[in-house]
C-alpha cells in the first residue's frame, strides 16, 4: 500500500523513509512540501505522468513553509475522492491546541518528533489497516449498489409481454417459446402478474343465450 511522506526536511524524509522501508513498506513517494504533495495526489492538475502508485496513507509534517500540515489536511480531506485517505501528523509541537488543530483538520492520528520507529510503525500498520477495510467496505458498497441496480432493471423486465406473439386467427391461441399453442389467458398469466375472472360479454350472452338476454 502506498505512503506519501509530506516533510520539507531532507534529514526527516530519510529518516522516515528508512524505518518504514526496513519493515517492509516498499511503495514510498517523497513530498517536500504541500504543493507538492498536492501534485502527487492530484490537486488542482492530474497525478504526475510518471505515478502509478495509489496513495494509502498520509505522513504529514506539522510544520512547512507557506503551507503548514493542518492547512494541508483541511485541504486534502475537503476532496470527495481524498478524504478516505488516513493522514498522520508528524510534529514536534504538542500543545493541545495545536492537535486539536490537527485532528479538526481531517488527521487521525498524530507522531511526535523524534520519531520512534516502534510508534511510526504501530501507528502506521494501525492506519493501513484502517484503509484497507474501509477499501473493502467501498467495495461491497459499490457491488451491493450495482446488483440493486441490475435487479430493478430485471424487476421492471420480468412479466412483461415484448416482441412478436404469434396467435391464431381463429381459435385466438398463442404459440408459447416450445412451439406449442396454448389458451390466451394460460399464456398471459405466465407471463404477467395479470389475473382473470371469467364472464360472458354482452355479444356473446346474445349469441348464445338468445332467450336469455333482452333489450
Amino acid at each position: 500500500m502506498g505512503i506519501l511522506i509530506v516533510d520539507d526536511s531532507p534529514d526527516q524524509q530519510l529518516l522516515l523513509k528508512a524505518i518504514l522501508s526496513k519493515a517492509g513498506h516498499q511503495d514510498l513517494l517523497i513530498a517536500d512540501s504541500a504543493t507538492a504533495a498536492y501534485d502527487h495526489l492530484g490537486i488542482d492538475q492530474p497525478p504526475q505522468k510518471n505515478q502509478a502508485l495509489p496513495i494509502d496513507l498520509i505522513l504529514m509534517d506539522f510544520l512547512m513553509p507557506d503551507i503548514d500540515g493542518v492547512a494541508a489536511t483541511q485541504r486534502i480531506k475537503g476532496l470527495e475522492n481524498l478524504r478516505d485517505i488516513p493522514v498522520i501528523v508528524v510534529t514536534a509541537k504538542t500543545a493541545l491546541g495545536d492537535l486539536q488543530a490537527a485532528f479538526a483538520a481531517g488527521a487521525m492520528d498524530f507522531i511526535t518528533k523524534p520519531v520512534n520507529s516502534v510508534e511510526l510503525l504501530a501507528r502506521v500498520n494501525s492506519a493501513l489497516m484502517l484503509k484497507k477495510e474501509m477499501d473493502c467496505r467501498k467495495t461491497r458498497e459499490m457491488e451491493l449498489r450495482r446488483s440493486n441496480t441490475e435487479l430493478q432493471q430485471a424487476l421492471r423486465e420480468v412479466k412483461v409481454l415484448k416482441g412478436l406473439v404469434p396467435i391464431c386467427a381463429s381459435c385466438k391461441k398463442i404459440r408459447n417459446d416450445q412451439g406449442f399453442w396454448q389458451q390466451l389467458e394460460e399464456y398471459i398469466q405466465q407471463h404477467s402478474e395479470a389475473e382473470f375472472s371469467h364472464g360472458l360479454c354482452t355479444p356473446c350472452i346474445k349469441k348464445h343465450y338468445p332467450g336469455v338476454y333482452t333489450d
